[in-house]
Formats: C-alpha cells, structure tokens, sequence
C-alpha cells in the first residue's frame, strides 16, 4: 500500500489527497472506483480492524452521504452501523416537541450512525483493492507548489509527489491550509461537549433525540444493541467536574439530568469532552488545489452534521472531477467552492441560531417566557434536522 521511499522519487497522480480520515479516504476511494489514479499522504498509519466496545467518536451518514460511500464500492460493516428512523426534538421543560419520522418522507431511514474509525477502516479496506490508488502513510507535506498544470507536494520522507490537483482533507489544524497561505475566522462558544458511551436498560432505539436545555442541549444517539453515545453540551467548568465523576457517580448525574426516556444505565463504558468551536476557511480553492472537510469549515456538533458536509464536499468535488478533463481546471474549482461555501455558510448560520435561541443568550431571556419562544422555533429546528437528515439544504425554496 505504501509509495517506496527513494530520495529523488516523484510519483504522478491525477488528484493528490492530503489526509486519510473519513473525507480525505471517501473521496479517494469514491475516484480511485471511477478508474482515476490517486495518492493518499496519511501522517499515521492505515487504521486497524475496530473490535471490541464501540469508539467515542461517532457520526451519522445521511443519504447522500451513504450514497456517496456506496458509490466508491465500499462495504460497511451492517453489525456496526445503527440505522435511525425517527428525530425527536424536545425542550426541556416539555413546552416543545415535535417527532418525525423518515416513513412520511417515504424513506426507511434517516441514515445510520456509525462510529469513525468504522467507516476509515472500511474506507481504507476498499482503497487497498482499487488499483489506482496508492498510500503514502508516515508522511507529511513540507511545501507544495504549483507549475504550469500541476502542482507539486514534497513530503518530509523525501518524495515529491505530483498532480493537476492537491485536496487538502488534513482537519482543522490543515497543514496544507497553512502551506497555501489561506486564513480562517473563528469563533469559540465557550461550550464544552462530554460524550459518554453507555449501555442501557432500554432495547435497541432506533431514534435519535435532542432535548434543548438553558445551558445547552442534551442529545442520545443510539447505537447497535443496547448502547448510546449521549452528548451533553454545558460550560467548561461544569463539564469537566463531570468528566472526572467515578462511573458510579456519573451515572447517577446522567440519570438525574437525563430525560427519563433514556430510561436507566447499566454500564458507563467511555467518557471525554471537548471545546466547541466554529472554524471557517476563508477560501477553499486555490491554484490547482482544494480544501474540504474540517480543513475548510467546523461547524457547532449541534446537528450532528460536521461528517455529512465533509463528505458533501468530497461528492460534489469528484463529480466535477469525473465529469470534467481536468481535475485541477480553475472554472470547476470555482464551481465546487461556489456550491459548498453557500451550503455551508448556510448549515453555521442555522446552527448558529440555534444554539443562541436555545441556549438562552441574553437578548432572548428578556423575552419572558423563553419555554414559549423555543415551542414556536421548534418546528424551524424540526424541519432544518429533517433536510439536513436526508442531506438537502434546508434553506433551498423547492
């Protein structure tokens, strides 16, 4: 799987994918399946079979992610992946609730949860049998430069690779976003989010909740069997006094806090938390290359859709790329940053809302009976879930 290691080597693809997470490795193996020859420079090693209890990180796939997976060839393992029928959204004091089902959409599901070294692993395991894809693992880019109708990329093993375009799918802190000189404007929303994995009384679900409180949402993700990732957004200090809860006691703090649906745990299997923040790229193409995933755009984990708009990228990108002569031609890059900045700009702003209309920021407070005010809103957070569900922009008049 791995490119050889001589000093003066320079290996030419078709499109160069820096980082092999769940984008960078979606859209390698979605264009490597559609017969073009692609390098992927992954700074780790390829990801391991994951056994054993299910992983903190987890994500949802809508349609159109899942589409986009099967459309590399890609298998996913089914005792892996929780499928999910319902979205339930509710605030705490009962004021507001509104249930939708993906039957009235005429679907069979929303799409699944899964965790995201599943989907890697999977990814990577399809990558290892397409003939024009290559991994470059250990490595990082050092500098790249773009001359005449390529652009080059050396590595800090001392390869230079070479291809009409560089996709940067390297994350939030992207080395190849730093190397091509583009800015990002942040935002942090002093949050912090305590995922804890837990088994439950309760048979196996198949609705995803989210239950609005004044210090942040509370949300239950289910996952195969009977487990859940339960995500609990508060302010930093109070989170991290739970975090360092025994089991024992963070249990309890779970079933008091909890919605009573949740029902009781029998186990607390993982826990950890993290800052939320918002990160934008300032652009995301730039002379034969572009950026996707976290690399361009972290949106607040309130909708649970940071994956999906990164694998929307990576779908949009490869049919520019199938479809036109030239991966890295000026004219579709454009084209791809037009569509996915919109959409994307569009996803922060929703969920920018939400979380100050539901977290009850200051101006909202004076509206006296906030419980009411979040009632009215919820069939807004309701419908905005449900396309983001089925991967359609939500702010698109049809």
């Amino acid at each position: 799987m791995q490119g050889s290691h001589h000093q003066a080597m320079q290996s030419h693809h078709d499109v160069i994918i820096v980082g092999g997470g769940m984008v960078g490795a979606a859209l390698a193996a979605r264009l490597g399946n559609a017969g073009r020859s692609v390098g992927l420079v992954e700074q780790g090693d390829a990801p391991e079979l994951p056994e054993g209890d299910y992983d903190l990180r987890v994500s949802s796939l809508n349609a159109r992610s899942l589409a986009f997976i099967n459309a590399s060839g890609t298998q996913l393992p089914d005792e892996r992946c929780c499928p999910f029928r319902h979205i339930d959204v509710f605030n705490q004091d009962g004021s507001g609730h509104s249930l939708f089902s993906a039957a009235d959409s005429g679907m069979d599901d929303f799409g699944i949860f899964i965790e995201n070294r599943t989907l890697q692993y999977a990814l990577w395991q399809r990558l290892a049998e397409l003939p024009g894809a290559t991994c470059y693992t250990q490595c990082a880019p050092i500098s790249t430069l773009a001359s005449g109708d390529a652009r080059l990329l050396e590595l800090d093993n001392g390869q230079t690779l070479s291809a009409p375009l560089i996709v940067g799918a390297d994350g939030a802190r992207s080395t190849l976003r730093e190397l091509a000189n583009i800015g990002v404007t942040q935002h942090d929303y002093h949050q912090r989010a305590l995922i804890v994995n837990v088994e439950t009384e309760l048979p196996q679900q198949d609705v995803s909740w989210q239950c609005f409180t004044p210090n942040g949402p509370m949300a239950m993700l289910p996952l195969p069997g009977q487990r859940a990732s339960l995500v609990w957004y508060d302010n930093d200090d109070d989170t991290k006094a739970r975090e360092q809860l025994n089991d024992e006691a963070l249990k309890s703090t779970i079933e008091d806090a909890f919605p009573k649906r949740l029902g009781k745990l029998t186990r607390i299997v993982a826990r950890a938390s993290f800052p939320i923040k918002r990160q934008h790229a300032k652009r995301y193409i730039g002379k034969r290359l572009a950026l996707i995933g976290d690399a361009a755009h972290v949106v607040h984990p309130l909708a649970g859709q940071g994956l999906n708009i990164g694998l929307h990228d990576a779908d949009t990108l490869a049919e520019l790329i199938i479809h036109g002569r030239d991966p890295g031609d000026h004219i579709n890059l454009h084209r791809f940053e037009v569509q996915r900045r919109l959409a994307n700009q569009a996803m922060i702003a929703a969920t920018d809302s939400f979380h100050h209309l539901f977290t009850g920021a200051k101006p909202l407070r004076q509206l006296g009976d906030l419980s009411l005010h979040i009632a009215e809103h919820i069939p807004l957070a309701k419908r905005m879930m449900m396309q983001q569900a089925n991967g359609l922009n939500p702010f698109k008049k049809r």
